[in-house]
């Protein structure tokens, strides 16, 4: 729907030009932005690769680690209904932690990768489950504490000042974070989602008989002796207890 909305753009301005004799101005605003496009596109490589190296020196320091710890309990209230220890956990804790960084480039992966990890909690393949909804609201709210692609794009375009902007980014974007997630709480009490915690569960819904078929799939294989077996046993059983409640 983009494309098209791009496309019906251009196509207007195109004859809007031919009706009033302004072909060679479009002609020339066109060169023109595609030739700014470029350069801001050169000055912004260097600041990323700048910013992405600290990000790789302060993940190979434990500094990522570090954070994602102190905003562990944060995430895991704001994700009540995914396991603690499932993949998807770690890859939000990492998509956020850039987030906070101002690293765009680096936490969209990371937020692609949640969100597949959360899609195999899901089990209705074509609902967005209140996970998901909560991944997407924080990611398009999200608190950034250092703005870097806009203070890279105010120095390349000559600012002055291309910090001054952290504080009132910083603001909005906490007010902005502030809104989903008390939108975000309303709808999921709204729509009856779980609130209850991820290491608990809750009976009869959706996420817990995902929680117990994740926890079976982590059983191994083949059993080693009469104890594993055992123990797969029991996860199964808790598992069906579970569907049924």
């Amino acid at each position: 729907m983009v494309n098209w909305i791009w496309l019906g753009m251009i196509l207007f301005s195109f004859w809007f030009a031919a009706l009033t004799g302004k072909m060679k101005e479009v002609t020339d605003a066109a060169f023109s932005g595609a030739q700014t496009g470029v350069n801001v596109c050169l000055g912004l490589i260097g600041i990323l690769v700048l910013w992405m190296g600290l990000m790789r020196v302060a993940e190979d320091a434990g500094l990522v680690r570090k954070l994602a710890a102190l905003i562990g309990p944060v995430v895991r209230w704001l994700f009540p209904d995914v396991p603690r220890n499932h993949p998807a956990m770690g890859y939000i804790l990492s998509n956020l932690s850039a987030n906070l960084l101002g690293l765009g480039n680096a936490a969209t992966p990371m937020g692609i990768r949640a969100m597949q990890e959360l899609q195999k909690l899901n089990p209705d393949p074509y609902t967005a489950t209140p996970a998901m909804c909560t991944l997407l609201a924080l990611n398009t709210a999200s608190i950034t504490l250092v703005p870097t692609t806009l203070i890279a794009i105010r120095l390349q375009f000559g600012s002055q000042n291309p910090a001054e902007i952290i504080g009132s980014t910083l603001l909005a974007t906490a007010i902005a974070t502030g809104a989903a997630i008390a939108a975000d709480r309303w709808y999921r009490k709204k729509s009856g989602a779980p609130p209850y915690s991820a290491d608990t569960g809750g009976k009869g819904s959706a996420s817990s008989t995902a929680r117990a078929n994740y926890r079976i799939q982590d059983e191994p294989a083949v059993c080693r002796g009469t104890a594993g077996c055992a123990g797969s046993e029991r996860t199964t059983g808790r598992a069906e207890a579970s569907g049924r409640g």
